[in-house]
């Protein structure tokens, strides 16, 4: 199949998943056999424009976006895991990589997952946190693969969170009074604002009688933190039926999966899939006016944005990825195609670390990676920390972006120059994989490069003019 014909098979099996529909009844529904959309859903044949538009129609989307896949991400992945030097010798090429992801992705994502686990455990362990922290990590790359699988779109969170919004707004002023109100009227729970251990949000006590929140939480996290127990108490059925037909690692993965899914339908009690679609197309995805709007913060507002997938009311497809300022990833998402590295920091060209030297400020970037395809990127740096004498602060910088086609749906590619080839910064992965020989930001020579002597001399060089 030809790099350039559209492989929608993963996205095509997941749209069929989210609206529970049989491959049968999709057969049926587009007018053809069960065993030709098999081979659609594993990119083996090739989709016809009529019957791409009929795939479209069918699930609400527009047929641009039902032809965007995973394909990329995958192949992207294993490049990574394949630059890694236990691989030098192999001789593997880009293309027999993108081939793997294309006709066996499920073969694809099993060598990730057993990557993950020889990586971390090739690292130093010397003692029991460091054994424990290994183990997280793992189970931290399945949970996000798991979002990636799901578009980071969960129907039947969205639905109870829906119920129970309705119930609040109808009961009383104001979200938060109604929320105290709801959680005390429905599951006889009192909320409180207590002194609680450092990196405890919140804990039920008095035998389930009282929610403890954290008094040193800025607002925001604190009404994030009653929102996620109210999801845990309403939708645990459906919180564990997600996880119980994922292919999460099991049981390690279960606590955060939990946790995570809490949150997602956290951010949907506070702002709503219809009224925060909306209100993202009015004001142009401008983060703090949505922030104010819905009282969340800038990280929970982009987390959100990224989560509007309903087929027929669906946003722009968007990648994130946060990191701290010693260039660790600890979130990453991408439907916009771009790809966030699993093992390592990212390229460090990209807008993410830079925000560091301007807190509190957006900062904007167009950016082009080895491939031609061209981002919009905007990122900012915060401060997470109590609200008390002394407290820790934590600095993370989070990154948000679409490819350069949906930019001018953003207030804030006004006033920039999208088309311009020159405006567009350079970017990679990571050294690892990265083609771009002359960086003067390269840290590690790419992983197929073999060394001689005018080459060494060239990259020392660039080194010593950083230096």
């Amino acid at each position: 199949m030809a790099a350039s014909e559209p492989q929608i098979g993963g996205r095509l099996r997941r749209l069929r998943r989210l609206k529970k529909v049989s491959q049968a009844q999709l057969a049926e529904a587009l007018a053809i056999s069960p065993s030709y959309l098999n081979l659609i859903e594993h990119n083996r044949r090739r989709i016809t424009v009529p019957l791409l538009f009929r795939a479209a129609g069918y699930f609400g989307v527009e047929p641009g976006e039902l032809a965007e896949s995973d394909d990329g991400r995958l192949a992207g992945d294993l490049m990574e895991v394949f630059g890694d030097d236990i691989f030098a010798d192999a001789d593997l090429t880009n293309h027999d990589i993108r081939d793997l992801a294309a006709s066996h992705p499920a073969v694809g994502r099993a060598v990730l997952k057993l990557f993950d686990h020889v990586k971390h455990l090739r690292r130093p362990e010397t003692h029991v946190e460091a054994a424990h922290e290994t183990g997280h990590n793992v189970v931290t790359e399945a949970v996000s693969d798991f979002l990636q699988e799901n578009a980071n779109h969960f129907p039947t969170l969205e639905a109870a969170a829906e119920r129970v919004r309705h119930d609040i707004d109808n009961a009383a002023e104001g979200f938060e009074q109604g929320l105290r109100a709801w959680l005390f009227n429905v599951f006889g729970i009192e909320t409180r604002l207590v002194s609680l251990p450092n990196g405890v949000m919140r804990r039920l006590a008095d035998g389930g009688r009282v929610l403890s929140v954290a008094d040193t939480l800025e607002p925001e996290s604190a009404l994030f933190a009653m929102a996620q127990q109210a999801a845990l108490l309403c939708a645990g059925t459906e919180i564990d039926h997600l996880i119980e037909t994922s292919t999460l690692p099991q049981p390690d993965a279960i606590p955060l999966a939990r946790n995570v899914l809490a949150s997602y339908m956290a951010a949907a009690l506070i702002m709503p899939y219809e009224a925060f679609f909306t209100a993202c197309r009015d004001t142009r995805y401008d983060i703090e006016r949505l922030g104010r709007r819905f009282r969340a913060s800038f990280e929970q507002v982009c987390h959100r944005m990224t989560t509007l997938q309903r087929p027929g009311m669906a946003g722009i497809p968007l990648h994130l990825v946060r990191t701290d300022i010693a260039g660790n990833i600890s979130k990453r998402f991408s439907l916009s195609g771009i790809h966030i590295p699993r093992h390592s920091g990212a390229c460090p060209r990209w807008n993410v670390y830079s925000a560091f030297l301007n807190p509190g400020q957006i900062n904007i970037q167009l950016s082009q990676m080895p491939d031609g395809q061209r981002y919009f990127c905007i990122a900012r740096a915060i401060a997470k920390g109590g609200y008390a004498h002394n407290a820790p602060r934590r600095h993370i910088a989070i990154g948000l972006g679409c490819a350069i086609a949906h930019a001018p749906a953003m207030v804030y590619a006004d006033g920039i120059d999208l088309d311009a080839p020159a405006g567009a910064v350079p970017i990679g992965v990571g050294c690892r994989i990265c083609p771009r020989k002359e960086c003067g930001q390269r840290a590690h020579p790419p992983a197929d490069h073999r060394f001689s002597e005018s080459t060494a001399e060239r990259l020392e060089n660039l080194y010593m003019q950083r230096g």
